[in-house]
């Protein structure tokens, strides 16, 4: 539902704020601001997703979480789609994610909202329910599996698909 709303409010919110800056301007400014807006877009959403790329080669390389840098990349995608649609609403909400503050703001919002909703029951196959405070599950022993026998003869008419001894 928030969804539906957001769809039908931001382009009311766009036709009201092009009519009054397009009256207080005039049409060829406006449609200037518009243009000239996508363009800056398009150079920062650049030059922050390679940077945000760089963070991200870097954790991997050093072995650190790499969570911060997609996190970061996805808004920074996101907030240059605002920038790319046509509006001044939109292209404010994409300049202001595009801040690092406001990211770091929006992330630290959206991971306790995220936090706040999310459960995690640990389970055991076959056995009792563990508890997750106490931070390990009970172990019987048991490992349940399933298996299928293949013969040479299916080998053949299954192909080589580089994952298979050559005959």
């Amino acid at each position: 539902m928030p969804l539906l709303i957001l769809f039908i409010a931001i382009p009311i919110i766009e036709i009201g704020l092009f009519i009054q800056v397009g009256g207080w301007l005039g049409l060829w400014p406006t449609l200037a601001i518009v243009i000239l807006t996508a363009v800056i877009g398009t150079y920062l959403l650049r030059l922050q997703g390679m940077a945000a790329l760089a963070r991200l080669q870097n954790n991997l390389r050093t072995g650190q979480s790499p969570m911060d840098p997609i996190v970061n990349g996805a808004m920074i995608l996101v907030a240059g789609v605002l920038l790319l649609t046509p509006g001044f609403f939109t292209d404010t909400i994409g300049l202001l994610m595009l801040t690092p503050p406001v990211r770091a703001l929006l992330i630290r919002w959206g991971a306790a909202k995220f936090v706040n909703k999310s459960t995690v029951i640990f389970t055991s196959a076959g056995g009792p329910r563990s508890d997750p405070r106490q931070g390990t599950r009970p172990d019987n022993g048991t490992v349940d599996g399933d298996y299928v026998v293949l013969d040479d003869d299916d080998a053949q008419t299954r192909g080589n698909s580089g994952w298979t001894k050559p005959d």
